[in-house]
This record gives structure tokens, sequence and C-alpha cells, in this order.
């Protein structure tokens, strides 16, 4: 055996040996290099593991027999006691997933696993609020083998609320997007939006209205811009003029609205994040017309009030909310001794006090520093404060201070020592008015509007015999009255004197009357309506002029009486005197025409002395009617048309022969404007000769020689003025007898002036006339045209 163990097999062995050994060392190596592998491997689940568990998605294996690979967080995610196993311990009672959620997404799954599609759902636990997403998707055969699907869940319960909320802003931010692009687009002022390179971007239908543009887009398109440039600058570079300041700039300016140019304020505000840079430029534009329109007007009327209270009598400051003097008118100047400096530097309230006290301008009273305060608290009262200042001076003012609705202050001073001392004046007036009317003769009372008696006298008092306390009750005068009716003769007259004391109340109608007493007093009354609305009643006892009166009535009928027998005489004496003139002067021409024979010379000169003296007798009878009849008012006068000038030719050729026999000189001046009036015609001759044949014998027996009369007339469209005078010796004691009214004593064949002054009277013309002794006499008549 020995010699059967040969090199060869000990090398075979040997050899073998050394494989083994190698095959062993082999093996030890590559046990320790799979023992650290799997050390990795296990290292490596491991810490996949922890990041899966901590990853926050959840892998959750569904294999094809519905079992599920899945940590223990998929049981507390559902709200589950522990984690399922299997599909159906996804479902609980009040954990898990609801009916509907697990049907949907077994039918997912089923989907995934016939047609390998990939879903997405999203589910919500019950009873949680709890939001999961699932992938799922088929699974490699590697990772669950063949049927599985692998669904990967993560919890977007923070990310649906922040998408939910991010939602809800994004619509609350649309709809506000939506509100004030809306507000923007009826705002009823021009607004726009620039973009960063100063284009007109938004604008709305007020910026579309006013530049008179199609629509938004074309404004935009076309790059209309509302305000035009001034002084070089124009709307985009005001627009990045307040890009680069980073605030709101605004100016203005005029701006054509519709075609009609208007003030604007416009404003450019540029937009941009907090810290960031602008994003766009948004401007606007307001018309500011009707308030600069405004600003004007009330700069006006405060120049227009200001030159009102300069007119003021009333002294008027006005003080501005920081207490200051604005305005003081020149009374109020003159009044406090406001110079121009204290105007001027718009002093204070307070500090002007001070000075009116140093000048006497303000009472005297004995805590200063406490008065001043008071009213320099005027400022702060809601209402008007007023107050009456004595200055020491004896100057009365009364001052009122209204506060304004700026904070300001508003004083009006009024100097009333005037209205003091009249009110004093007025109190004597009173005390006089008293005095006057309890000395009265009449008995006087005042009523007032409403019927009520306001004043009396005593003499009323004691007239109608009424107590002193009645009367000062202020009866009403249907109580007055009613009681005083019994004073009267007639009680029912009563209901006269409240008549009349109504009247003048209240129809403000002025009425009289008049009752007698029982006593047998006859008083006169009268209601005068008085300015103040009063009414004033007066009575006057004509007691005495009653009895007077009813003595002239029986003197006035005695006269009366004789006028009637005068006017017979007058009657009478006019047919006893003409009928045997009449026959006289009838047998007289008879015998000058030689009825009774041929004449001889000395019987024929009789009988023309009887005929003269027949005319003048005729003409004195014919006077001495007219005076009678116009002494007692019965005088007619005829109206024709009268030739003035052949009138007083007339009256001139027959006063002629009377001249030449006194040697008077006898010349006449007419006027060719004499024309005609209405009159008279046989009266007014006479009235005319009657003059002439006067002054003529008047004249005569003084002057032998150089006596001369004159007949002047003229003229107009009035009337026409007759003028007869001489140079004898004048008659004032005719004079004297005319402007009595008397008669003028008359001589032979002439007239009485007092004849003559009625027959001018009763033609509605006038006779003046002027004597002076040693000059002569000068009678001027003036006689209308009449119609």
């Amino acid at each position: 055996m020995s010699a059967a163990l040969s090199p060869t097999l000990l090398f075979a062995i040997g050899l073998f040996v050394a494989l083994w050994l190698l095959a062993a060392l082999w093996a030890t190596g590559r046990g320790l290099a799979m023992q650290r592998r799997s050390a990795f491997v296990a290292g490596q689940t491991e810490r996949l593991a922890s990041l899966v568990e901590a990853s926050p998605q959840l892998p959750v294996i569904v294999r094809a027999d519905w079992r599920i690979e899945a940590s223990e967080r998929l049981g507390r995610w559902l709200g589950l006691p522990q984690g399922p196993r299997n599909f159906d311990e996804l479902r609980g009672l009040d954990a898990g997933l609801d009916a509907a959620g697990h049907e949907q997404l077994r039918q997912a799954i089923l989907g995934a696993q016939r047609g390998a599609k990939a879903f997405v759902l999203n589910l919500r636990p019950q009873g949680s609020s709890r939001t999961i997403v699932l992938h799922g998707a088929a699974a490699s055969q590697a990772v669950g083998g063949p049927g599985s699907v692998l669904l990967w869940l993560s919890d977007a319960t923070d990310g649906q609320q922040s998408l939910a909320q991010a939602r809800r802003e994004r619509d609350e931010a649309m709809a506000a997007f939506e509100a004030l692009s809306g507000l923007i687009e009826a705002a009823p002022f021009p607004m726009w939006f620039r973009e960063p390179d100063m284009r007109l971007a938004l604008v709305n239908g007020a910026y579309v209205r006013a530049v008179e543009a199609k629509s938004a887009s074309a404004v935009i398109d076309a790059g209309v811009e509302l305000c035009e440039p001034i002084a070089g600058v124009s709307a985009s570079d005001a627009a990045e003029a307040a890009r680069t300041a980073g605030t709101a700039q605004q100016r203005t300016m005029p701006v054509t609205i519709e075609g009609e140019r208007r003030i604007m304020r416009v404003v450019d505000v540029p937009l941009a994040p907090e810290g960031g840079r602008a994003i766009g430029i948004a401007g606007y534009a307001i018309d500011i017309q009707e308030l600069e329109s405004e600003r004007g007007a009330h700069r006006r009327f405060v120049s227009t009030q200001r030159e009102l209270l300069d007119r003021l009598s009333a002294a008027v400051a006005q003080f501005g909310p920081d207490q200051a003097l604005v305005f003081a008118n020149q009374p109020f100047r003159r009044l406090f001794a406001l110079s121009a400096e204290d105007v001027t530097e718009a002093r204070t309230f307070a500090r002007l006090l001070d000075l009116w006290r140093e000048g006497g301008r303000t009472p005297e009273v004995r805590d200063y520093p406490e008065w001043r305060q008071a009213h320099v608290d005027w400022f702060a009262r809601a209402e008007a404060s007023e107050e009456d200042w004595l200055l020491r001076d004896g100057t009365h003012l009364h001052v009122v201070a209204q506060p304004t609705p700026d904070g300001g202050l508003l004083l009006i001073a009024e100097d009333r020592t005037e209205q003091v001392q009249l009110a004093g004046a007025r109190d004597t007036l009173l005390r006089v008015r008293t005095a006057t009317f309890d000395n009265l003769f009449e008995a006087v009372a005042v009523f007032a509007p409403d019927g009520r008696l306001h004043l009396w006298n005593q003499r009323f008092r004691r007239l109608w015999n009424v107590e002193e306390h009645t009367l000062a009750a202020h009866p009403r005068v249907d109580v007055l009255m009613g009681g005083l009716a019994d004073r009267l003769a007639k009680p029912n007259q009563i209901s006269i004197v409240q008549e009349v004391i109504r009247a003048a109340t209240l129809e403000r109608t002025q009425r009289v009357g008049e009752v007698r007493f029982a006593d047998g007093r006859h008083f006169d009354f009268a209601s005068i309506p008085l300015p103040d609305g009063n009414a004033l009643l007066i009575m006057l006892d004509i007691t005495a002029s009653r009895k007077m009166e009813g003595a002239l009535r029986e003197r006035n009928e005695a006269l009366e009486a004789a006028d009637k027998v005068k006017t017979a005489f007058l009657s009478r004496m006019s047919y006893e005197l003409r009928t045997p003139l009449t026959s006289i002067g009838g047998f007289g021409e008879m015998l000058q025409a030689g009825y009774a024979g041929e004449l001889p010379p000395s019987a024929r000169s009789y009988v023309d002395a009887i005929m003269d003296s027949v005319g003048v007798l005729g003409r004195q009878i014919d006077n001495v009617l007219d005076l009678a009849q116009g002494e007692a008012g019965t005088l007619a006068v005829e109206r024709t048309p009268v030739d003035v000038r052949a009138l007083l030719d007339k009256a001139l050729t027959d006063a002629k022969p009377f001249a030449e026999t006194e040697k008077m000189e006898l010349a006449g001046q007419l006027s060719a404007s004499l024309g005609t009036i209405a009159g008279d015609a046989p009266r007014l001759l006479r009235v005319i000769g009657g003059l002439l044949d006067n002054a003529i014998r008047f004249t005569a027996p003084t002057r032998r020689s150089g006596g001369r009369v004159l007949l002047h007339a003229d003229g107009d469209e009035k009337g026409v003025e007759i003028v007869v005078s001489d140079n004898g010796p004048g008659m004032p004691d005719t004079v004297a007898a005319i402007t009595a009214g008397q008669q003028a004593g008359t001589q032979s064949g002439g007239i009485g002036l007092a004849l003559a002054r009625q027959l001018v009277a009763a033609h509605g013309g006038t006779m003046e006339v002027m004597s002076e002794k040693g000059q002569g006499t000068l009678v001027r008549i003036i006689l209308p045209r009449g119609t």
C-alpha cells in the first residue's frame, strides 16, 4: 500500500488539498463579501424604509388577490384602528372609506389591472377633514407580482385647503376686479391706466366720451390723450414724472371735455408692489369747473358781503378760526378806534379786548381777566351771545357774537345810545300824554285792535260814571258798552258806539255819530284809526251848541222868510219900475215922432230932455236890479259870443261925448288879439261904460286941464285883460269898501264898483282895483275865453 503511494498520488492529493484550501479561502472571502453586501443591503433597505416612512407619500401594493401591503400609516390616515391587510378592510363603520369611495377605488384598481390604466382619485375618509390623493398604476412583477397595483397616497389636506383658499382668494380678487372695473367704467369722470412704456392700456367710458371717440379700443389704438401739452409737458411726461417721484402727482389745467373747455384736476398715481418698481401709471381727471366757479362766486360773495358790511350803520367785524381779525367795516373801526395796522396785522380777539380796555371801549368790570376769558370762549359756543356794554363815556353798545361754521366769530356792535335817550324821552312823553289826556275837555279812550280798552282819561270815566278798577281790567268794547246802555236816553244807541269803534279797529275807517244822555246832555263822538292799529274814540260835549243851533235854526227860518219877501219885492219892483218907465218912453217917442202934432222948438227940447232922463233912469233901474239880484244870488248871465274889440270901441264911442263935455282926454289902446269871449254883451258894455263914466266923472272936477282916462285891452289864448285907469285924485275909501265886499258910492250916470265886481264874477272873471291918493285909480278886469 505504501508502495502504492506514489509521488503522483501524493502530488494529486497535495494538489487536491491545495485546491480545496483555495476553494475554502475563496468561499470564506466570498462569504465575508456577501455578509458585508447583505449588511449593506439591509442597511439600505432599512434606510429606504425609513425614507418611505418619512415620505409625504405612502406606497400601497394591492395584489391580485386583493391583499394589501402598506405601513401602519395607512390605517392612521384612514382613521382605522389598525393597518388594513386586504381591500375590504379599507371600509369601516365610522372610519375608512365610505361605500361610494370604496367602490370608486375598486373600479379604478380593476381598470389598472386589466388595462394597465393609471388613475388619480381624491378621497376623503369618513369623519375626517383629511383629503387623500391616490395615484395608481399597474405594478411590475418584481414589486408585487402579476396582477398587482401600486398606489401612491399623499395627504393633500393642507394643499387642498391652500388651493381652496387660493381659489377663494382668486374668486374674490376676480370679483373685486370686476367690481372695480365696473366702478371704473361707471365713474362719471375719466380714468385710465398706462403700461410701463407710458402707452394707454385701459380707459373708461367717461374718457371715451370726453375725447369724443367711438370706443375704448379706438382710443387705445390711436393713443388719444385727454390732456393737451402745456408748457411743453405732455400727459405721458407727467406720468413719467409721477413714476420717477414714486408718489401721486396732481395738476390743475384746462381740458376739452365733449367739446367744452373745463377746468380739471388731473392726478397720476404710480402702481407698484411695496418696495418694487412701478408696473404702470393710473390716472384720473376730476372736473372742478363748478368748484372753481363756486370758489370764484364765493370770493365775489365775500367781497360783496364786505362791501355791504362797510355800508351798514352797525359795526361788524369778522374773526377767523385762529381768533385773528379778518375784517372790520368802517363803523366798527370808528366805534372801537381801530387803526389800519390793527386790521393789517390781524390781531387776535384777546389782544383787541386789551386794546379796547385801554381805550375805554369795554365796560368797567371787577375781574377783567375772568371777563376777558369768558368773552374769548365765545368762539367755542354753539349759539350766539348778546350783551349790553355801558362804556365810561356814556355810550350804550348792544354787542352780538355769532360763531361761524368755520370756527370763527362774527361780532356785531350797535350803538344804542340814541335809542336809550329816546326811550327816556318816550317815558317822559308817555307821562306827558297821560297828563294831557287827563286834562283834555274831551272824553278820550283808545281801543286795541282786539277791541279791548287800552287807554282812557278821567273825563271819559266821569262821563260814563265807571269805576276805575273796571277800566283797569281793560274790558272788551262789547262788555264795557253793554253795561253803559242805561246812561243813554235811547239805550239801543249804544250799538252805534260799538259799531263806530269796530269800524276804526277792523275796517280802519273813520266814523262819527251823536248820542244823547239820559240827563239831557248831547255828545258828538268820532272814532279815528291810529297808525299803530288802535282806534281813538273822542266824545265832545255839544249841549251848548245844540241850544245855539236851535236858536240859529229859528233865526235862519226868519231869514229865509225875509229872503222870500226880498225876492218877491225885486220881482214886483222890476215890474213896478219898468212899466211906468216904458210908458213914459213910449209916449215921449210918440211926441218926438209927431203923433200929437208938430211940436214947437221949445217943446221938442223938453221932450228930448225927457227921453234922455228916461234912458238914464232905465240904466239906473237895470243897475239896481242887477245889484239886488247879485246880492240875492239870482243873477242870471247869458253866454253868447262877444267881439271884445267891437264892444270896447262902442264903449269908447259912448263915453267920448261926456269926456269932451268935461274937457277930458279919453284914449284907447286895444290889441289886435282880443278875439271873442263867451258872455252877456249888454251887461259887459254897462260894466266898461260905467267904469269909463266913473273915471271921467271923478277926474274932471280936480283937473280942469290935463285930465286923462285910458282904456287898455290885451288878450291871449286863456282870456282878455281890460284896464281902465285915470290920473284923478284916487279913491282909497271906495277901494276899502270894495275890499270889504260893500257897495261903493255911485254918481249919477255911473255904475258902482260893487255891481261891476258882481257882473265880472258872474262871467267867471276877476276884478282888481288899485288906487292911490293924488295919483289916480286903476281897475283891472280879467275875463276868461269861456266856451
